[in-house]
């Protein structure tokens, strides 16, 4: 058995495939530096990510792939999943070996499952395209937190770059401790020195941070929506499917009016 160590970054995967072919050595697993190898291996050798390297790969698997075939390794490594590293791996090495595009090929069983690992990331992003519900704070920041499935919030900044480009906000998740704020000029990644401030915890703001219209709003917004829920059509089933569970405890029309 063959073992390579690399970072856990998708530019790491990239150096492991310019390793591979260099060395004409092929991993049968991938981990991160400092795990704790298995039993039997010939081989460990730790890769190390290099930029250069990463892009003669990149500019390798554009001769061969479909840009949507590009966009859909990236998303897939936002899928986070345990061995979504090697999966991604051996497509790209079949992607190379081939000498052509192997995306249609959904015989393989790397290329279908990268295929609906895609479609579960693209749906948790269009998830937090319509769940997301912002909180107005003191300072005119606008605050959400999301605790996707995946780590689908990089693919749903853009949206709201575009939609909500005339006020300041922050989206936060919870469950990686980073976000994304856009300070009216310009999106950035952040991360806080406390990630144990309330907010970043409980995903919403007190009385203290909260603006003082902000309260009345969610009032209102709650109303709405009771007021547009007709009982007799009500469908739980239905709805948990329509709207995750998972979204419900940072959504203003599921909280206590």
């Amino acid at each position: 058995m063959n073992i390579f160590y690399y970072d856990k970054t998708f530019e790491g995967i990239l150096c492991c495939i310019f390793e591979a072919y260099s060395r004409n050595l092929f991993p049968d697993q991938l981990m991160s530096v400092g795990s704790i190898p298995p039993m039997f291996i010939n081989n460990q050798i730790t890769i190390l990510s290099n930029e250069t390297k990463a892009l003669r790969v990149w500019k390798g698997l554009e001769r061969y792939l479909s840009p949507s075939a590009m966009s859909m390794l990236t998303n897939d490594w936002l899928s986070e999943l345990p061995e979504i590293d090697i999966v991604l791996f051996r497509y790209m090495r079949k992607t190379f070996d081939a000498k052509k595009s192997i995306e249609m090929n959904f015989s393989d069983p790397d290329v279908l499952y990268l295929c609906q690992i895609y479609k579960k990331v693209q749906y948790e992003r269009m998830n937090m395209l319509k769940f997301i519900r912002f909180q107005k704070a003191v300072d005119g920041t606008y605050f959400a937190a999301v605790e996707p499935q995946f780590n689908a919030l990089p693919l749903a900044i853009p949206h709201f770059k575009d939609r909500f480009n005339d006020q300041p906000w922050l989206i936060y998740d919870i469950k990686r401790k980073y976000g994304y704020y856009y300070d009216l000029k310009e999106v950035k990644q952040v991360t806080f020195d406390d990630p144990h401030l309330e907010h970043l915890i409980t995903g919403k703001l007190n009385g203290s941070i909260m603006d003082k219209d902000e309260k009345l709003f969610q009032q209102l917004w709650q109303t709405y929506f009771k007021a547009i829920c007709i009982k007799q059509r009500w469908n739980p089933k239905k709805h948990r499917k329509d709207l995750p569970f998972r979204y419900w405890k940072y959504l203003t029309e599921k909280q206590q009016g």
